[in-house]
C-alpha cells in the first residue's frame, strides 16, 4: 500500500516555543514538489512526545489540507502508551481525512507480546489503516516476527516501520506477511538493504533535507538501476550519520536551518544541538551537495 521516500516531518517551532505554521505549511509543499512518496507528520521527529494534543491533531489537519488532490498520502502520526490516547488519535486522523496512521509500540509501560497485539488491534478497529511502528531503541519493547505476522491478518494493519537495522526482519515479514504488507525501514542507513530483503519504502529523516535524492534513490530501485541507487545510497551515507550525532530531530532541524526552512528550535528536553554535532551535520550537507 505504501512505498518509496517517505518524510518522518519535523515539527518547526518559532522563537516563542510556538509551532511555526508557516514554516510547516511550507515545508510540506516543498516535499511534495521534490517528488516525496508520502508524508508522516506528528511522528517522533515531530516531536509528538511535547506536542499538546491540540497542537497534535492541528499539525495533522494542516498537513493532510496541504496533501490533498496531490496524490501523496499521509501517514499521521497516532501513537500513545496509552491504548486510549492511540485510539483518539487514530479517531481523529481518519475523521481529518488521513491516509493512514502511524501506531508506535507502547513506550515505557513495556507490555508484553499480548499487550501490543491487543493495542495494536484497538486502534485497527478504528477502521483505518495502521502502519505498526517497531523502535525499541526508544520504547524498550520491540514487536516480535510472531506478533507482526499476527497483527497482519487483521484487515487494517497494513504495513510496519521497522527502526531495528535487522535486515533479515524485511525477508521473513515478507514470507509471512504476504506481498501486500507494506515493508518500511525506519533507519535511513539500512534503506536501500531493506528494499533489497523485500522492502517496499523508508520513513526517513533525512528525507527533511534531502527530499529528491531520497526519492530518487527509491525510484532507481523500483526501476532496476542497482548501480544508481547504490551510487546515491553512498552519496547520502554522511548525511545519514550526521543526523544521528546527537539524538533527532536536534541535527536534522539545525540542517533545517541550514536550508533556510525553519528555526533551530527543538522543544525540552531537548536542546540546541552542541558546536561539534553542528559541524558534522554542516560537513555532511556540504559533502552531499545541499550546501555550497
Amino acid at each position: 500500500m505504501f512505498s518509496g521516500s517517505i518524510v518522518a516531518l519535523i515539527t518547526p517551532f518559532t522563537s516563542s516555543g510556538d509551532v511555526d505554521w508557516k514554516a510547516f505549511d511550507s515545508l510540506v509543499e516543498w516535499q511534495i514538489a521534490e517528488g516525496t512518496d508520502g508524508l508522516v507528520p506528528v511522528g517522533t521527529t515531530g516531536e509528538s512526545p511535547t506536542l499538546t494534543h491540540e497542537e497534535h491533531k492541528k499539525v495533522v489537519e494542516r498537513c493532510i489540507g496541504i496533501a490533498k488532490g496531490t496524490g501523496v498520502p499521509v501517514i499521521a502520526g497516532a501513537g500513545s502508551n496509552s491504548t486510549a490516547e492511540a485510539v483518539d488519535f487514530t479517531r481523529h486522523a481518519k475523521k481529518a481525512g488521513a491516509d493512514a496512521a502511524l501506531s508506535v509500540a507502547p513506550y515505557y509501560n513495556k507490555p508484553t507480546q499480548e499487550g501490543l497485539y491487543r493495542h495494536f488491534k484497538a486502534a485497527a478497529e478504528c477502521d483505518l489503516p495502521i502502519v505498526v511502528y517497531n523502535v525499541p531503541g526508544r520504547t524498550v519493547v520491540g514487536i516480535s516476527l510472531e506478533t507482526v505476522e499476527r497483527l497482519s491478518k487483521l484487515p487494517n494493519i497494513v504495513g510496519i516501520k521497522d527502526a531495528t537495522d535487522d535486515l533479515t526482519r524485511p525477508t521473513f515479514m515478507r514470507t509471512s506477511c504476504g506481498k501486500d504488507f507494506s515493508l518500511l525501514s525506519g533507519e535511513d542507513g539500512t534503506a536501500l538493504s531493506y528494499l533489497a530483503q523485500g522492502g517496499d519504502g523508508c520513513i526517513s529523516v533525512t528525507a527533511n533535507l534531502a527530499p529528491r535524492l531520497c526519492a530518487e534513490m527509491h525510484d532507481a530501485w523500483k526501476a532496476g538501476d542497482a548501480r544508481r541507487a547504490m551510487a546515491i545510497h553512498f552519496r547520502l551515507m554522511p548525511l545519514h550519520k550526521a543526523l544521528f550525532v546527537e539524538s533527532s530531530p536536534g541535527p536534522v532541524k539545525y540542517g533545517a536551518h541550514l536550508l533556510g526552512k525553519s528555526e533551530p528550535l527543538a522543544r525540552m528536553p531537548l536542546c540546541e544541538i552542541a558546536d561539534s554535532s553542528k559541524k558534522a551535520v554542516r560537513d555532511a550537507m556540504v559533502s552531499v551537495g545541499l550546501l555550497n
